[in-house]
């Protein structure tokens, strides 16, 4: 029954049995007659025969909270039962992380698994989102997005990063708000998730700004600021330090974050390294975090 419970947790999650067939390697038929047989063992039906889209019913939306909770006993069964030391982990992250508590988890990690190789996926969180959901990734450390996850991905909180204002070392004296309203505008891409968090702030304060450029490059940002080109509201990462001749302002009590985080997949659907890996991460990310 273990592989008809798998077959029956892909189509769940991909919706139909077409769509499920072609993401675990059966054919059409092959799936529908996994699903037959399981629901024979069982005495009921678990979908709704109405139009293409596998719809749960009542007793399907029942069985497939004990499935998931079976399926992550089974897979703890085989970690603890001599699983492969051996393998590939696939993680996507943002660029901000990647030299700060992401290099130290990767150290961690390698220590405890060296017979695991492991891929870095660099890219915004909007793919790096699209990549788990698909499995092209196993997890992803991105910025939280401005709506609800795909309903089988799972949220893990790292890191609240505060925003601040960045302006050229001869503004430093001046208040930030009549800096962002009077100085050109380097504006954080408001087609990112960090991006659309500033643009929020904005709109909320009422804070009129003169748009000059928009990048999605966190260190471009602080390269353009340096050059005199305007100011800019960015977050304050773990990364190096900020170029000579720039000055963060702290907005106060109008102080707002972004939020950093690990997007994972179900437990019973990803292998154990990868589960290990983002433990790692978040151990690294905490020790980061102020006391």
């Amino acid at each position: 029954m273990l592989r008809e419970l798998q077959t029956f947790l892909a189509v769940v999650r991909y919706g139909t049995f077409a769509n499920a067939a072609a993401h675990i390697g059966l054919t059409q038929s092959a799936v529908s007659a996994q699903i037959q047989r399981l629901e024979q063992e069982l005495g009921f039906a678990l979908f709704d025969r109405t139009g293409r889209a596998a719809v749960l019913n009542a007793d399907g939306r029942e069985t497939l909270a004990v499935a998931e909770e079976l399926m992550a006993v089974y897979a703890r069964l085989g970690r603890h039962a001599g699983s492969p030391r051996t393998g590939l982990v696939r993680i996507g992250a943002i660029a901000s992380v990647h030299v700060s508590f992401l290099a130290d988890a990767l150290a961690s990690f390698r220590q405890e698994m060296p017979g695991y190789r492991v891929r870095l996926v660099p890219g915004v969180s909007l793919n790096l989102l699209g990549q788990v959901d698909s499995g092209e990734i196993d997890i992803a450390v991105m910025i939280r997005p401005p709506f609800a996850l795909p309903s089988d991905l799972r949220w893990r909180t790292l890191l609240a990063e505060p925003f601040v204002l960045l302006a050229p070392r001869a503004h430093g004296k001046r208040p930030w708000r009549e800096l962002l309203e009077s100085e050109p505008f380097i504006r954080y891409d408001r087609g990112s998730f960090g991006g659309r968090v500033v643009d929020q702030f904005l709109r909320r304060a009422r804070i009129p700004v003169r748009d000059a450029i928009e990048l999605d490059e966190l260190e471009g940002i602080a390269q353009l600021v340096q050059r005199g080109l305007g100011v800019a509201l960015v977050p304050i990462t773990g990364t190096a330090p900020w170029p000579k001749g720039v000055v963060p302002l702290s907005l106060g009590d109008d102080t707002f974050h972004r939020e950093i985080g690990l997007v994972e997949r179900p437990q019973h659907s990803r292998q154990a390294a990868a589960t290990l890996l983002a433990q790692r991460i978040a151990q690294a990310a905490q020790s980061m975090a102020p006391s």
